[in-house]
């Protein structure tokens, strides 16, 4: 079918920030007496918003993380951000193609509008992106799995929730987009399609994501 919105996430959908992410994440948790691998941090918290970090630290130990922790994460990813930060390879010609053929799209990310702004900047994506659809968990309060942040940026945009597609790559944003009623399409450059379950489609080159949208046929949506 086709979609009149297409609503991406942010991190390692449009840019290539997962691996540091995780990695700072990571790396945190351990200096504070909670060892974590890259790996874990991975299948645990990515997608997620940090709130999800607080509630497995207190389930798994017993104990809870500092008071400054989330702004002490958000400054050093931030940081890190600043330096490296690129976009994912070939997100630009989608959007390019989603721009030329009018179909709308927006993206909803668990990182905050800060966050998220640094990181186009970074990374030369932010012409892409108008102030209005860019939809953060700052928004809602509860982020992946909770449906609540695609459901209100398919709201803000006016658009219904079986009209969007989602753009995904980590198990938390596919359920939430399912439990949003929304089609969604899962990029696996961090995880196989295999622990990526529930997506309507996979793909591993953001390039195909323009066949399977209907646009390199120039489809109306």
């Amino acid at each position: 079918m086709g979609y009149d919105l297409v609503i991406f996430d942010n991190d390692g959908v449009l840019v290539d920030s997962e691996p540091l992410a995780n990695s700072i994440l990571a790396g945190y948790l351990t200096e504070l007496g909670h060892p974590t691998t890259y790996e874990e941090s991975v299948r645990d918290y990515m997608g997620s918003a940090v709130h999800r970090v607080h509630d497995l630290v207190s389930e798994r130990t017993g104990e809870r993380l500092p008071a400054d922790f989330d702004e002490t994460l958000h400054a050093r990813t931030v940081a890190g951000f600043e330096q490296e930060l690129k976009p994912v390879p070939g997100v630009e010609e989608v959007l390019g193609a989603l721009t030329a053929q009018g179909v709308a799209y927006c993206l909803a990310s668990s990182g905050s509008h800060e966050r998220i702004r640094v990181g186009h900047r970074v990374a030369g994506l932010d012409g892409w992106f108008e102030e209005e659809w860019i939809f953060s968990v700052q928004d809602v309060g509860q982020g992946k799995p909770s449906p609540d942040l695609y459901l209100h940026a398919a709201r803000q945009m006016g658009v219904e929730p079986a009209r969007c597609v989602v753009i995904e790559d980590s198990p938390l944003g596919i359920r939430a987009a399912v439990a949003a009623g929304m089609d969604v399409y899962a990029f696996t450059a961090m995880l196989p399609a295999d622990e990526l379950p529930g997506a309507t489609g996979h793909f591993g080159d953001m390039k195909q994501l323009t066949g399977l949208l209907g646009l390199e046929a120039g489809l109306g949506m």
